[in-house]
């Protein structure tokens, strides 16, 4: 590797990485982006396998909104890249997009491939230099860049320095956050990193989990305590998984490590009680209970034993405390799945260790992406801040270099 001075190395090679490094590079600075995966992008195309969510339609003052406590604290970078310019960046690279009937923002293709193909076709052509398969592993006693790559270890000299390196879910793509020690012995201060965006436990009968798992909760109310969510979820053997639930956040995450807590599902939140109540007052006849409720209310075998698993085997049949069972049926929540099977995580560098988004004591290096502590939901929210805080450390990086 020649010993030459980069403008900006950049570490990690996932979407905030990259989009700093195109930043950069259209700025004119030279850079470098290290990754210690032998390709780029693999939790970026791990997100595609089911279509990939770039963004979200909504509101933008409503989307802002969905980062908990760092909503305030991610505002300018969102303002500075909205989910309207991610959408451009994407079509600019030929991949035009549509807006499905969630809201939610996809390319047409339906997968990430297409897209980090010419996304990385682009930076070639802005002379980023890629280098696959080297692992950051911290800095020499000068200061220097100690990355190791299948030829041994190399002190690489950068004027700034923009870390990516993802945050501790999917260790097997690479977010393992092995980089924590490094960042600790500086004086970072970094939050624990828990689960976000995964299932949660439910101890099932056997019957149920053996018949229904696999099988989804179609256009469902999830309520916990002051928290509401709409959408789908799926039935798992272990419990619960699915946007709806994660769309609860962190806080039903913590209940739920915390000792337990009872989840509140409306199996049709389209319709008041007493609509369901009078449909219930129809004749029953011969017809089992099942039949009935499929017949008169449209639930599904999965919902009318969801209902047994909630309120017991023995449900009300008066109408008026049926209606009620469907619009409240009480789940525990046991606990939730490991950081491993997590879509993302929580936790990270905290920003009170940070300048903007500087490392307090090492002015030469920036942060970007999940390795900062901030969560959010599926739904196009996690890929839009990792675009947005990729772009402003590109753009501190660039004023920096002035």
């Amino acid at each position: 590797m020649p010993d030459t001075l980069l403008d900006v190395a950049v570490i990690g090679g996932g979407p905030a990485g990259l989009m700093a490094a195109e930043t950069v590079a259209k700025g004119g600075r030279s850079v470098a982006v290290f990754e210690k995966m032998p390709t780029f992008g693999r939790k970026f195309l791990m997100a595609g396998r089911g279509g990939l969510n770039l963004t979200h339609s909504e509101d933008f003052d409503r989307f802002a909104t969905r980062y908990g406590e760092r909503s305030a604290t991610l505002r300018p970078m969102l303002d500075a890249f909205t989910p309207k310019d991610l959408v451009a960046w994407a079509e600019g690279l030929g991949q035009a997009t549509f807006v499905g009937a969630s809201g939610r923002v996809f390319p047409q293709a339906m997968k990430a491939s297409p897209l980090l193909r010419a996304w990385l076709a682009r930076l070639e052509g802005l002379d980023v230099s890629l280098r696959p398969r080297s692992a950051w592993k911290g800095w020499d006693a000068m200061g220097a860049l100690l990355i190791e790559d299948p030829d041994g270890r190399h002190a690489i000299r950068a004027r700034l320095t923009i870390l990516a390196l993802g945050g501790a879910s999917w260790p097997k793509l690479g977010s393992d956050a092995a980089w924590a020690p490094l960042l600790r012995v500086g004086g970072s201060e970094i939050a624990p990193f828990r689960p976000a965006n995964c299932g949660f436990d439910v101890a099932w009968s056997t019957v149920f989990r053996d018949r229904f798992a696999g099988e989804p909760l179609k256009n469902i109310q999830l309520r916990l305590g002051e928290a509401r969510a709409r959408g789908d979820a799926v039935i798992a053997r272990y419990g619960l998984e699915g946007g709806a639930i994660y769309a609860l956040g962190g806080a039903a995450r913590d209940a739920a490590l915390a000792g337990g807590a009872t989840l509140i599902v409306d199996l049709r939140p389209d319709l008041p009680v007493e609509t369901l109540e009078r449909r219930l007052h129809a004749p029953r006849g011969g017809q089992s209970l099942a039949n009935f409720l499929r017949k008169a209310v449209k639930l599904s075998p999965v919902e009318v034993n969801l209902l047994r698993e909630a309120h017991g085997l023995d449900l009300p049949v008066e109408p008026a405390a049926l209606a009620a069972a469907i619009k409240a049926a009480p789940i525990r929540l046991t606990g939730v799945q490991p950081l491993d099977r997590a879509i993302s995580s929580a936790g990270g560098v905290r920003f009170e260790s940070l300048d903007g988004l500087t490392l307090k004591g090492r002015p030469d290096v920036l942060l970007a992406g999940e390795m900062l502590d901030w969560e959010a939901p599926t739904g196009g929210y996690l890929l839009q801040a990792c675009f947005a805080t990729g772009v402003a450390a590109g753009k501190a990086a660039l004023e920096r270099l002035l």
